[in-house]
């Protein structure tokens, strides 16, 4: 199962997320619903990196299975709120076409320092 927490900051935007797992709908190479969060999560980094002047801080932990990203730059900019407010958007649909078997989404807030 792929477990997404997206992060909010005290404004309920978003700020970042952690995701972990496998989704196990098919064998590897065929799991479309892996596709489809990869292709959304890529795209959504891809995105605020070339798009946007905000920071992020990225991880890849491949023995975990884990991806991090936060934005380290304050306040996150309105087109980084709307490309991870796009994010969450396809992730749902995602779950909802899926089921929890497979992809559970869970918002989080996360303390300003």
């Amino acid at each position: 199962m792929i477990r997404i927490t997206v992060y909010q900051n005290d404004s309920e935007k978003c700020c970042g997320f952690r995701m972990e797992g496998h989704a196990g709908y098919a064998a590897y190479g065929n799991d479309i619903v892996c596709a489809a969060v990869s292709a959304l999560v890529i795209n959504t980094v891809n995105s605020i990196e070339v798009f946007t002047e905000d920071f992020p801080l990225c991880s890849l932990h491949q023995e975990k299975d884990l991806f991090s990203f936060e934005i380290t730059s304050y306040p996150v900019s309105r087109d980084t709120e709307l490309l991870l407010d796009s994010l969450v958007f396809g992730l749902k649909a995602v779950a909802k076409e899926y089921g929890k078997k497979f992809i559970r989404l869970k918002i989080k807030r996360k303390q300003e320092v």
